[in-house]
């Protein structure tokens, strides 16, 4: 069994060789001829090979409707059959192996993207340009509410350069499109699609269906989701508490989402709705009930009894059975745009959402802890005609958020939080340049309703960007960006116990606002039957908030929110070559780090990541199978335990065909970790009670008609 090390400061050992940043930007280099890799996705294997230039896609979150192509820095979008194959039950999962993207992985319920060694409130989760309210940004053992098998596209742009949608937002933006709100009459009349698909891994069975209808000016739309998977099984050679085991107990996730919406559809637009309800039902492997009646005093740690009498708890097992979380969440959305409004006016855009989420956190069979969060948004783009070349949005954005949690580790006092703010986004165009800036303020408002203790931070952000086709196919992109992040409820006011992830958090009512000066260059090459893309950055963010570990019990620890500076230096990338109208070998990699201005490192940074894959087609088939090396990470933190690399055999095949000529399907297979390897995320809090999903076999088809 490989077990991951505790070390109270960062060392290296020849046993475990760690991929440095240096040596993995000298692979992707030679690799290229001299070039670095593609940080966009590769198109599905049969069209990439099959063509010489990489198709342009749109990208919704953009603001202005650009190629992913013409973006100032770099941006990923799955769509089509490349997100049928990428797609898992979670968000996290989903984008987890796209260069500079990892995920925070709570066992099989929670996971949510991290974007190069950010995660939480830096990383913004949208619903078509609307930003999701539940409580993932709370803490990593919280679901997001983002259904990836209803998913149409999924993009994700890379760093601050999104501030249009927050200047929260400095580790990256999200954006999850669906279908739900028609903008658009089926010329048929009706269209939608049908996904079955089972894995071994789990025992997961999942069925999918989605239909619109219309005529006239009115369209319907109804689509559904249901997932029921039990226990996942590991990698060989687990032995928590020194027993082997198979599975992760409490691993299971059980899930149901449907949404029905409806659209009026003109010449000039759409106005629509929907209504969105999600139940899930998941459990919280790794939660230690011994830890029940720890406190604090002063800076340090104390569990048990005072006064010299025996101790009740024992801090090394589990009682008890693993804890439940109960979900509802309910959204109703307002979606429209109007082209043409008025004179010097393209387009005027609305978002707008209603969410009423809670759930139950069930121990023993009673309800030991409730959260709730009810939250509204609106947003609001206008964007005009080029004046003077200048072609631009400029738009306003504000949201309320009540939460609250009751019950036993209610270590967050009920909070209200306000945000306004507007923004402006031109672009300016010049032969062979494209020019970018971006302007936002916003005004946050934060008030603890128990303590009464309001606090109050005003922010302005601001991003300039150029993208130079000096040659035809290729590319060379920078941006330069100051954001401003004002601090959440749960880094103000937190104060107590929370057993899911083994910590007692305390907040700071007295910290600043976060400000981030960040500088990112990009090379692509989209053409040929070699293209690749590359991206190096450096973030350096003043008064940096994170949970600063001041003690430890028996794996409890003692969190005090605080601010340093720090920077965020990584690079990432991948590169295609096209061997023959068949087949092609992709390169990739990412690598990030991070350190306090004093020399301190950040807990929970993703490891180096390299791996090669390789694909190919033939007439109705496709295929790829790859292998990813994710390094040892020993750049921990104070009280953070090392984590072992590993290695993970993945391989994929389908197979699409059409039912008369006219309605399309696919049948695919994929096999992840086919060499049952043990591995542990590094980026997870309960990385050794929940290992990642051992050897797992996925079958599914799909229909669209």
């Amino acid at each position: 069994m490989t077990t991951p090390q505790r070390h109270s400061t960062p060392r290296r050992t020849a046993l475990h060789p760690t991929l440095h940043p240096v040596a993995l930007a000298a692979m992707l280099a030679i690799s290229s001829g001299g070039s670095f890799a593609q940080t966009a996705p590769p198109a599905a294997p049969g069209a990439a090979t099959n063509a010489s230039t990489l198709p342009s896609v749109t990208v919704s979150a953009s603001g202005l409707q650009l190629g992913a192509g013409e973006m100032t820095t770099p941006v990923s979008v799955l769509e089509g059959d490349e997100l049928v194959r990428r797609r898992e039950a979670t968000l996290g999962e989903t984008l987890n192996s796209e260069p500079g993207i990892t995920s925070s992985h709570f066992g099989a319920g929670a996971s949510r993207p991290i974007i190069r060694g950010m995660d939480g409130p830096r990383v913004k989760v949208l619903s078509d340009g609307a930003e999701l309210h539940d409580a993932s940004t709370i803490s990593p053992d919280h679901a997001v509410v983002s259904e990836p098998l209803l998913a149409t596209q999924i993009e994700v742009l890379r760093g601050p350069s999104a501030l249009v949608y927050g200047n929260g937002a400095v580790g990256g933006v999200v954006n999850v499109l669906d279908g739900k709100i028609p903008t658009a009459i089926p010329q048929k009349g009706y269209e939608g699609s049908a996904e079955l698909r089972a894995n071994t891994g789990a025992r997961e069975g999942a069925g999918a269906f989605s239909l619109t209808g219309g005529a006239g000016n009115l369209a319907v739309h109804v689509e559904g989701v249901s997932r029921d998977a039990g226990d996942y099984r590991v990698g060989k050679g687990w032995a928590p508490n020194g027993e082997p085991a198979k599975k992760v107990l409490g691993s299971f996730n059980r899930t149901d989402t449907g949404s029905v919406g409806l659209s009026w559809v003109g010449d000039r637009g759409y106005l629509g709705a929907a209504y969105t309800r999600q139940t899930a039902r998941y459990g919280l492997p790794g939660h230690n009930h011994s830890f029940e009646g720890c406190h604090t005093h002063g800076n340090s740690l104390h569990c048990g009894e005072h006064g010299g009498e025996e101790e009740g708890h024992d801090h090394g097992a589990e009682a008890g059975d693993v804890p439940v979380v109960d979900l509802r969440s309910e959204r109703f959305d307002v979606r429209g745009e109007l082209r043409n409004p008025f004179a010097g006016f393209s387009a005027l855009r609305l978002r707008a959402g209603v969410t009423d989420y809670v759930h139950d956190e069930v121990e023993d069979g009673a309800i030991s802890t409730t959260f709730k969060n009810k939250a509204y948004d609106t947003r609001l783009e206008l964007q005009h005609e080029p004046i003077a070349g200048f072609k631009g949005v400029f738009g306003l954005q504000t949201s309320q958020r009540k939460f609250s949690a009751e019950g036993e580790e209610a270590y967050v006092q009920p909070t209200t939080t306000r945000k306004t703010g507007l923004f402006v986004l031109e672009e300016y165009r010049l032969g062979d340049w494209r020019f970018e800036g971006a302007l936002r303020h916003d005004r946050q408002t934060t008030e603890a309703e128990t303590s009464g203790i309001e606090r109050s931070h005003n922010g302005t952000s601001a991003s300039l960007g150029a993208v130079w086709q000096f040659t035809p196919g290729y590319q060379l992109g920078t941006s330069l960006t100051r954001a401003s992040r004002a601090p959440s409820a749960e880094e103000l006011y937190a104060n107590g116990l929370h057993m899911a992830t083994s910590t007692y958090e305390r907040g700071n009512a007295d910290l600043r606002s976060e400000t981030s000066q960040n500088i990112d260059l990009s090379l692509r090459k989209t053409s040929g039957d070699t293209t690749f893309g590359v991206s190096v950055f450096r973030n350096r963010i003043s008064n940096y908030i994170y949970g600063r570990t001041l003690d430890e019990v028996d794996g409890l620890q003692l969190l005090q929110y605080a601010q340093a500076d720090a920077t965020f230096t990584g690079i990432e990338g991948q590169v295609r070559q096209r061997l023959t109208r068949n087949l092609g070998v992709t390169l990739f990699g990412d690598t990030v780090r991070a350190r306090l201005a004093g020399g301190g490192l950040l807990p929970r940074i993703p490891a180096t990541r390299a791996g090669v894959r390789l694909d190919a087609n033939w007439n109705a088939w496709d295929g790829q199978v790859e292998w990813v090396q994710v390094a040892r990470q020993n750049r921990v933190a104070e009280f953070e335990s090392a984590t072992p690399g590993y290695g993970m055999l993945n391989l994929g095949v389908s197979y699409s065909g059409k039912v008369n000529g006219e309605t399309p399907w696919q049948v695919y297979l994929k096999a992840n970790n086919l060499a049952d390897r043990l591995a542990y995320a590094h980026t997870s809090f309960i990385k050794n009670a929940a290992p990642l999903m051992g050897r797992n076999l996925t079958l599914g088809v799909k229909v669209a008609f």
